[in-house]
């Protein structure tokens, strides 16, 4: 038996499943792509996580894209964050030319051009759905890590909550929570002092110009109403999986918006989505592209979060891949989580350059077909070296390996083509209004009007006379006023009897609606 069929008995044995699965590529050996040697990934192990890294401009996005396009014509939906904009072009079908044709051939698959249902969706002014939470639902334990605050300033956000919490005043946005800061240092300190002690008007101080830098980078197009329900994300078109783009051009000098927003989404998904164990498919993958903006921004505590996260969700029959330069961008505990690894060129310009690609070779399997440090710096575009974890959760023969085309378009949508899609979506009409309902501001608005107007009667009573002493009658306190309030009353009972506290600090609970 000569190598080539060596090798390629090699990859039959290691990439043969018994359920479905998505075919990336074939095998490459010493150079040369051999010919129906082909490189699968289990439908059923996609729950287990995955990475996608190799230096910039080597076929990362395109690889990325192969997926979710193979996803989707399995019935898969996802989730792509593209801060990019890269991957907007999975709607409309992509275009067979000599050379795609040479490498489906060799791959032993049929090209058959495909738009895939997406749909555009954003955090900020991009086109397409508005994807929102109120301030109560981010928590203030987010809240605060997006604000970079100290302890002490944490301790005042944690203290605001909960204020707002037992007195049912909704945190719905960010002019919200300013006025309650404003209202803990103002008309509401002793009654604050009382409840829960003293509050620096220093402290509150730095926290109000946190908010303000926050609305600055245009943050209070995220905070508000009405919030996303997560299980939108999940919807097939004639049995295809729907790909939800999140189109994130536009802060990607924000990188803790994006992060922290990424870390919500993840936690939401935890908490909604029911128990699914080992399913024949997974119900749902996201992928972060840039993951590097992740990890580099935050803090030990919020890491340890993302890897309890990564751990608990593949429960939900939930994927989580990132996307990124290096696998030295994702921490360790994290790394050690992910099935999938999908590693595309890197560059050795450099002695630290060598040193990284040396690291590198070793988060992969040994074969005796390769030596993976050299062919980690010898991959063309469109080649990348993969393994993936079986059915049994062992993982398969490192394979170098040439992935197939996109069948969708790998350019991006026209501005016109945005606008058609972004009008046809049900979700837009559904997620596209304004809602500026009665909550924290309008409420601390009444209850100081009629702490005002109190004090003003109190001024114009006359003074009782010595005869008319008598036992005093005990006046109502404000706060007694405004829980009487039968809108109040209401707004506490259906609004925050399932108010999740601080996420990623517990995973139990449900989200708000």
């Amino acid at each position: 038996m000569g190598k080539s069929e060596d090798f390629k008995q090699h990859l039959e044995q290691g990439y043969t499943f018994k359920g479905n699965s998505i075919i990336l590529g074939t095998g490459i050996l010493d150079h040369e792509p051999i010919a129906n040697a082909q490189v699968k990934i289990p439908l059923k192990t996609l729950n287990r996580h995955g990475l996608i890294a190799g230096a910039t401009g080597t076929g990362k996005t395109k690889t990325l894209q192969v997926i979710a396009e193979q996803l989707s014509l399995h019935g898969v939906p996802s989730v792509l964050m593209d801060l990019k904009g890269d991957l907007s072009g999975i709607a409309q079908a992509g275009s067979l030319n000599s050379h795609i044709e040479k490498r489906s051939s060799l791959i032993g698959i049929d090209f058959e051009a495909t738009g895939l249902p997406v749909e555009l969706m954003s955090i900020s002014h991009e086109k397409g759905v508005k994807l929102k939470a109120t301030v109560s639902e981010f928590g203030p334990v987010l809240i605060s890590q997006i604000m970079e605050l100290n302890d002490t300033q944490r301790g005042v956000v944690a203290l605001v909550f909960r204020y707002c919490d037992t007195h049912h005043l909704p945190l719905l946005d960010l002019k919200d929570l300013k006025k309650v800061l404003q209202f803990v240092i103002n008309e509401g300190k002793d009654e604050i002092a009382k409840e829960f002690g003293a509050v620096s008007s220093a402290t509150v101080n730095t926290i109000m110009r946190k908010i303000i830098e926050l609305e600055q980078q245009g943050a209070e197009n995220f905070f508000g109403e009405p919030s996303f329900d997560v299980q939108d994300f999940v919807r097939t078109v004639d049995g295809k999986g729907v790909v939800s783009i999140i189109r994130l051009t536009d802060i990607q000098n924000q990188p803790k918006l994006f992060s922290t927003f990424m870390l919500s989404l993840l936690s939401e998904i935890y908490e909604s989505f029911p128990e699914q164990g080992d399913a024949d498919k997974p119900k749902l993958c996201l992928f972060i592209d840039e993951a590097h903006l992740v990890f580099s921004t935050a803090s030990k505590d919020l890491i340890e979060k993302i890897e309890a996260i990564v751990k608990l969700i593949r429960s939900k029959g939930v994927g989580v891949f990132f996307c990124t330069q290096t696998p030295t961008d994702v921490p360790d505990n994290v790394l050690g989580q992910l099935g999938l690894k999908i590693q595309h060129s890197l560059r050795a310009f450099t002695a630290k350059d060598r040193k990284a690609i040396s690291k590198t070779a070793e988060n992969y399997p040994i074969s005796t077909f390769y030596k993976t440090d050299e062919v980690l710096t010898s991959m063309g575009i469109g080649e990348a070296l993969v393994t993936v974890l079986n059915e049994k959760g062992i993982p398969t023969p490192l394979a170098h390996t040439l992935l197939r085309p996109p069948v969708s378009r790998m350019d991006i949508l026209t501005e016109g083509e945005i606008d058609s899609l972004v009008r046809s979506s049900s979700l837009v009409k559904k997620y596209n209004i304004e809602i500026d309902r009665e909550s924290a501001f309008e409420l601390l608005d009444q209850k100081i009007s009629r702490a005002e107007a109190a004090a003003e009667a109190s001024k114009n009573q006359p003074i009782p006379s010595a005869k008319s002493k008598g036992k005093p009658v005990q006046e109502t306190s404000i706060i007694e006023e405004l829980s009487k309030n039968t809108m109040v009353r209401q707004i506490g009972r259906s609004i925050f009897r399932e108010l999740t506290r601080g996420i990623l600090g517990s995973f139990s609970g449900s989200k708000r609606r």
